[in-house]
């Protein structure tokens, strides 16, 4: 299996970009994707998470602002992403993984990253 993110980009303070990431094939084990990000110098963070139920999960420095969707287990997973932040620059990843009972667990299927740059 393959994930595939894009959408990143150059954008200014308040700024909007919507990520998307599919999926080449089916992980039977998986019941949840996340999108994760990695600023220069910094560990990788998780950003949001939404489960196959439709249970989704944010980094309190994105609530309010980030909106993961997707329309069913096989479609993309989206991040829409609202009022950037400089400090939203990052790579973003997507993964995925297993959602046990609200927490995620991220397995080792990862994107290549898309790069996100918020700078006037």
């Amino acid at each position: 299996v393959q994930l595939q993110a894009s959408g990143g980009g150059l954008v200014q303070p308040g700024g909007s970009l919507r990520l998307s990431c599919a999926a080449s094939g089916s992980i039977s084990s998986s019941n949840g994707m996340a999108w994760y990000r990695q600023a220069p110098g910094r560990q990788r963070e998780a950003v949001a998470g939404i489960s196959s139920g439709g249970y989704t999960n944010y980094a309190d420095s994105v609530k309010g602002r980030f909106t993961i969707s997707r329309d069913n287990a096989r479609s993309p997973v989206y991040l829409q992403m609202s009022s950037l932040k400089p400090e939203d620059t990052a790579v973003y990843y997507c993964n995925a993984g297993r959602f046990i009972s609200v927490t995620y667990y991220p397995m080792d299927y990862w994107g290549k990253g898309t790069q996100v740059t918020v700078s006037s």
